[in-house]
């Protein structure tokens, strides 16, 4: 029986704040690399020890985001959407008795969906030793070697020997700096949060010990609909689950938590300063994603988003820009950035959790400017992309097409439009753009009106079930 990969993608990443935000968290991300942390999460899982067709359980709000991963990859998954984050026990749980629907006794690998392991051999080969010991009824993790004192992990103190790894004798949250160094010398691991068991032994010690979470669960996943090809959970049944984190809720209570230790390169990417551990540095040390110049400055590191970001004479910092916000921090308080965002949100500031880049099932579009009474927009359809047929009530539209064909749809008329040429959607007017060619569509919008808030949009109809 192959194993069934479970890929938890319901994180926020504002931690990776300003890049990671909640509409866009970081698991959606590249950072510099080819693939996204989710794509690179699944191609890991790409051999003949596993079942060729995940379980992802995400974010509602995330829906397309996870489809598109998937589709540029050229791979397919069970992709489960919570209605409401609920914490890691809740969407293990429902994963679970997702994978037993699909086979008897099922085995399951839980992944973080945003996680950097480059070393696919050697986590493939971590993940088959430790099947000797899931045999046996044992829930598995995986313990990091340390290579530092870090204080942004969890640890793991392992004791008696199973037949791969072992018991687990203690956990450790967080700790400080001079704990850990003291962890690190008395032999703990870092806790990588990824996991290894049936899918009945895990369900079994969810009944002991958190049935409210199991019963909520069930409940959700019975009374789920599918829509396109997400399954949607019941939200009135799984938002009676108790939002508990796995850790705490079965893995520090039960007898049968086991760990293996490995000593493969691995990053949560939690931090701006463990972008460190991911991306080539230079010989100052500094470590740069995108247009950035670094003179007379060591060990920093930069991100910049679509303009340069120069530095001079500075060491140890983390700055990163995007259109609208720079962060300029510390490396050594880049752990804190998630304080930062919560203290955005409360004070209401939009920047904290809304890019500006919003991706949609057609495609994308991002605001250049916004103010009084109009706001301007760069809008991007995927080939085959198509908008909803809609109308709006306060705003008119300018639509100017700066790349592609556009097919576009107002009230009865239907025309086509290219590279240079334009056309007027006036207020309250029912309204479609397609891009029916083989190449991405880009337009310029100019939207003029008394209101031109997203929520000013009414839908006739939609291919995407909107």
């Amino acid at each position: 029986m192959k194993i069934i990969p479970v890929i938890l993608s319901g994180g926020s990443g504002r931690r990776m704040w300003p890049v990671s935000r909640s509409s866009r968290p970081k698991q959606f991300l590249k950072f510099g690399t080819e693939h996204s942390l989710l794509q690179n999460t699944l191609l890991r899982c790409q051999a003949e020890l596993f079942d060729d067709r995940p379980i992802i359980v995400g974010a509602k709000g995330h829906r397309f985001l996870i489809a598109q991963d998937l589709q540029e990859i050229g791979m397919s998954s069970d992709i489960v959407l919570e209605p409401v984050a609920r914490s890691s026990c809740a969407a293990i749980a429902v994963a679970c008795l997702q994978a037993e629907r699909r086979a008897q006794e099922a085995i399951v690998l839980v992944l973080a969906a945003d996680h950097h392991i480059p070393e696919r051999g050697a986590f493939v080969r971590a993940v088959e030793v430790s099947l000797d010991d899931v045999a046996g009824g044992n829930l598995m993790t995986f313990g990091i070697t340390p290579d530092h004192p870090a204080t942004g992990y969890g640890y793991i103190l392992p004791g008696e020997r199973l037949v791969a790894g072992h018991r687990i004798d203690r956990f450790i949250e967080k700790p400080d700096r001079v704990q850990a160094e003291e962890l690190v010398a008395s032999g703990y691991l870092w806790n990588s949060g990824n996991f290894l068991f049936r899918a009945d032994a895990f369900l079994a010690e969810l009944q002991r010990r958190q049935p409210d979470v199991l019963a909520a669960v069930s409940a959700a996943l019975d009374k789920a609909r599918t829509d396109l090809d997400f399954l949607r959970l019941d939200e009135e049944a799984f938002c009676t689950s108790p939002r508990v984190a796995v850790d705490n809720a079965i893995f520090e209570r039960t007898e049968k938590a086991g760990v293996l230790p490995v000593d493969y390169d691995w990053s949560d990417i939690g931090s701006w300063d463990e972008l460190t551990k991911v991306l080539p540095a230079d010989a100052n040390e500094n470590v740069t994603v995108g247009d950035a110049a670094i003179v007379d400055g060591r060990r920093n590191v930069v991100h910049s988003d679509g303009k340069l970001t120069a530095l001079l004479g500075v060491d140890d910092l983390a700055v990163i820009s995007t259109r609208d916000v720079v962060l300029v921090t510390a490396r050594s308080r880049a752990q804190d950035v998630r304080s930062l965002v919560g203290t955005l949100t409360a004070s209401g500031r939009s920047e904290a959790n809304e890019a500006m880049q919003i991706f949609r099932p057609w495609g994308n579009y991002e605001r250049l400017e916004s103010t009084q009474g109009y706001q301007v927009k760069r809008i991007t359809v995927n080939p085959g992309g198509v908008l909803s047929l809609q109308s709006h009530q306060h705003r008119a539209e300018h639509w100017v097409v700066v790349d592609g064909c556009a097919e576009a749809t107002i009230e009865d008329a239907v025309c086509t439009l290219e590279a240079n040429q334009s056309i007027y959607v006036p207020a309250g007017s029912r309204h479609r753009l397609a891009n029916r060619g083989n190449d991405p569509l880009v337009l310029i919008e100019v939207q003029t009106g008394t209101y031109l808030g997203e929520d000013d949009i009414t839908r006739f109809d939609d291919v995407y079930g909107r």
